[in-house]
């Protein structure tokens, strides 16, 4: 174990003691929480070598796991794209995931997962995830995973941390569906918790903002008016850019409302960047939304377009 699998073990550890999860430590009957396989760890860095940024440093421990990168976008043919995979089948009860992404000064990456997560159904305990992000000067980040989907009496905590420069860009989505909602008579809103934090901060450590959302559907109603409404889906996307480029991108995403969707964008506090919020009838929808957002990103910070998304994603 080397000193960063022992720092994200440490807060892995006072993750777990959070208030959210006091009611769940029973232990699985079967394996104990974060044993041997359940532990998983991802560290990836990516560095600008030779006029091209390349994925330099890839260390896991099973279930988790990233290939090699691809540079299939042709409009950024030099944007190396990663795939973290999930070899369990989705996120047991007692799993505990540890994620590190490094991108030095100038690179660039866009990372995402290989199909949705799937938070399985638990009967005791709970899974924990924690996301460690460091941008390095002029870094570009794209994480956009695919959506969460947490099946009935769920229970997943997360903590994320977002550490770069004011010269750094990193766009970080979040994507929420409400359960299984093809699966019997439907699954919508029947997960037991879902709480997710994330701070952001300078390299010097200094915090420039940070967002909390816990969602109990078994304590309280969401589907009211201020929640969740009449939809299903909630997204969170958080830019983080020097101020010209979010302060353009705010005049550019109008806030709306339909029947489908509301969507809204806000600055974040200190300079941060901008929030982009949305929620939807369904995943189609929001992830469009977020799309269509992420393009004006890539078009004011990278001069670039977007490539039409794979039907199969």
């Amino acid at each position: 174990m080397d000193a960063r699998d022992a720092d994200a073990q440490f807060t892995m550890r006072a993750l777990c003691d959070g208030r959210e999860v006091a009611g769940y430590r029973d232990e699985p009957q079967q394996l104990p929480a974060g044993a041997p396989g359940k532990y998983g760890f991802l560290r990836l860095g990516f560095e600008r070598r030779d006029g091209r940024s390349v994925l330099a440093d890839v260390a896991n421990r099973a279930p988790l796991l990233a290939q090699k990168a691809l540079c299939y976008d042709d409009a950024m043919p030099a944007l190396p794209h990663v795939m973290i995979i999930c070899t369990a089948g989705g996120v047991l009860q007692g799993d505990r995931y540890a994620v590190e992404i490094d991108v030095g000064q100038s690179a660039e990456a866009h990372v995402t997962t290989q199909s949705a997560t799937k938070i399985q159904e638990m009967d005791a305990n709970f899974a924990a995830q924690t996301l460690d992000i460091a941008l390095a000067d002029n870094a570009y980040l794209e994480y956009l995973p695919d959506p969460v989907i947490p099946y009935r009496n769920a229970r997943f905590i997360a903590r994320t941390r977002l550490r770069l420069p004011p010269s750094a860009t990193l766009v970080h989505s979040e994507i929420l569906l409400p359960g299984r909602t093809h699966y019997r008579a439907g699954e919508r809103f029947e997960f037991a918790l879902f709480s997710s934090l994330v701070r952001i901060e300078r390299p010097t450590g200094e915090t420039l903002c940070s967002e909390k959302w816990v969602i109990e559907p078994q304590r309280g109603d969401v589907r009211v008016h201020g929640i969740m409404g009449g939809y299903d889906v909630f997204a969170n996307v958080l830019l983080l850019t020097p101020v010209d480029h979010a302060e353009r991108l705010l005049g550019e995403t109008p806030a709306e409302m339909n029947t489908r969707c509301a969507a809204g964008a806000t600055r974040l506090p200190n300079g941060a960047g901008i929030a982009y919020k949305v929620v939807g009838i369904d995943r189609e929808t929001v992830q469009q939304k977020v799309r269509d957002f992420c393009a004006r990103v890539r078009r004011q910070v990278k001069n670039a377009q977007t490539s039409p998304q794979f039907r199969w994603r």
